[in-house]
């Protein structure tokens, strides 16, 4: 009888990842975890101490520090897979999931799935002739080399494909390699997984070209697998149901989505709501039950296809979604930087970046230029943002697949605070006090249009008084709201003076937040 090892990628919300393992083991299954790198070491302690007396769960030896888009993800995969392979001799099928999956079958049902075909199931489509790619890069993904993360690290994501682009210094894939795309969610027999293994040990030039290919988790073992297995062993399409809206976010479940879930010829589902424990339950009772029979009508994606093509009944031509009831979500955190210096905001967002795990985005609603993910055209101008911010937001959060997000506002934007701190998340706000030389307010003045190059000294006298009263008025008017969680460091502190409330709006430990505080380049014109 098939045995099936859990490989788990994480992050965050121990308790559940505990809840979850527990469950998939209780029936005689295994799961190897990976909990990120960059997430607290407590954190990862409280899992290991959890779960110490469960046999059937096993850890890598070394953690990665992940990021979306990277080989870090393939690494810390194979990392789990090799750590399952080792511990688990009597596993027959590993099967990859995320925090966010959920059985929507009996763990006997799933065995008696995957023994009644022998295959490997994997979406593996070919790179080039599919359209598995709806947006964005394509062939880029291959031919450029890529270094840097997109969502932490943009410009310097875009600046290197830039350059080669520029320079012509493109590569070619193994010549013996046939490129393929699709889910990341596979299940794969233990024959092909330790071919897989095996495969990397020798071929150290396929595993260098997948290391520096932007989104290798979507080609990785896609193309692997269909290297080294027969294509009548190869069944492809993934055993986790998940569906995608037409601006490429995950459709989520929520309570009133049992019935749907368990039609569906699949044995797990993604992704589940955080708000829905009662599917949450139903769906882990579910799992150990013996002798339950599904009538499988599998007609999710056909409904909601139908459902979000028509709307509501009587209202085909109805407003879009993001024109009414528009929320960012009860359980995400919005972190908003504010400063009138953009290049001080943009440092401390970089520095954030790069000490923590928080993806952030710089001043989206003032610069048109930020670079962006293509949504479906929402984030196309100013003006869209703007008018459409919350869904934007929510989006955003669904596309970093993260409960935080860190972004920077002018503060001149008090309509925009107002409005994100009357959502149902959770809001908190960092003003960056900085001092303001007659030559910087200068710079500012020509920059915005109140003043060019050959205004005179004199009309400049007259103006600086007016913008540096302009400048303490907007601060004083988000100081006049009284907005909660409302934090402030000050270019005139000490980095252990500004440590405290840069720790207070990060969430983060104190000693992170005095190496963010300590950046030397900070307030520099």
């Amino acid at each position: 009888m098939a045995q099936i090892a859990y490989i788990l990628l994480c992050h965050k919300d121990v308790e559940s990842i505990i809840a979850q393992a527990t469950r998939l083991t209780a029936t005689g299954d295994a799961m190897a975890i990976h909990f990120d790198a960059r997430s607290p070491r407590g954190d990862y302690d409280r899992l290991r101490e959890a779960l110490s007396e469960n046999p059937r769960v096993a850890f890598p030896r070394r953690r990665q520090k992940c990021g979306w888009g990277e080989w870090s993800l393939v690494g810390a995969t194979l990392a789990a897979v090799e750590a399952a392979v080792e511990a688990f001799p009597r596993a027959t099928h590993f099967y990859m999931l995320s925090g966010d999956c959920m059985p929507i079958k009996t763990a006997e049902y799933s065995r008696d799935f995957l023994d009644r075909r022998d295959a490997d199931f994997i979406e593996s489509f070919d790179f080039h002739d599919s359209d598995w790619i709806k947006t964005g890069f394509k062939e880029e993904r291959l031919i450029y080399r890529h270094w840097f993360n997109e969502r932490t690290q943009p410009r310097l994501f875009y600046g290197s494909h830039a350059i080669q682009k520029r320079l012509g210094l493109t590569r070619r894939v193994p010549r013996d390699i046939q490129m393929m795309i699709g889910s990341q969610w596979w299940c794969l027999r233990r024959q092909t997984v330790e071919a897989i293994l095996d495969f990397i040990r020798e071929r150290r030039d396929v595993v260098r070209f997948f290391k520096t290919t932007w989104i290798p988790d979507e080609t990785f073992f896609q193309t692997l697998v269909r290297h080294l297995v027969p294509e009548n062993q190869i069944d492809n399409r993934t055993l986790t149901f998940l569906m995608f809206t037409d601006y490429g976010m995950p459709v989520t479940f929520y309570n009133d989505h049992y019935d749907l879930l368990l039609a569906q010829d699949f044995l797990f589902a993604r992704k589940i709501s955080a708000e829905a424990t009662d599917l949450k339950a139903k769906l882990g009772r579910l799992y150990t039950q013996t002798g339950v029979r599904f009538r499988v009508s599998n007609e999710g994606r056909r409904l909601f296809t139908f459902l979000t093509g028509r709307g509501r009944v009587g209202e085909r031509f109805a407003p879009r979604f993001w024109e009414k009831d528009a929320t960012i979500g009860r359980e995400r955190s919005l972190l908003i930087v504010t400063c009138k210096k953009w290049h001080v905001a943009k440092r401390l967002l970089d520095r954030i970046a790069k000490v923590s795990n928080l993806p952030t985005i710089e001043y989206l609603f003032d610069e048109e230029a930020t670079p962006m993910t293509d949504l479906g055209g929402i984030q196309a101008t100013l003006a869209k943002r703007t008018r459409h911010r919350r869904a934007l937001m929510r989006m955003l959060f669904d596309y970093y697949g993260t409960d935080s997000l860190l972004i920077c506002l002018d503060p001149a934007n008090i309509d925009l605070f107002r409005d994100f701190y009357s959502d149902r998340s959770e809001t908190r706000l960092l003003e960056i006090e900085c001092n303001y030389t007659d030559d910087y307010l200068e710079g500012h003045a020509k920059r915005v249009g109140l003043a060019g190059e050959h205004t005179s000294a004199e009309t400049f006298r007259t103006l600086l008084p007016t913008i540096r009263n302009d400048v303490f008025r907007e601060s004083e008017l988000i100081r006049d709201q009284k907005f909660p969680e409302f934090y402030r460091i000050r270019e005139k502190n000490d980095p252990e003076d500004n440590a405290e409330p840069l720790a207070g709006f990060l969430g983060i430990d104190l000693s992170k937040a005095r190496e963010i505080a300590a950046t030397e380049y900070l307030f520099v014109d």
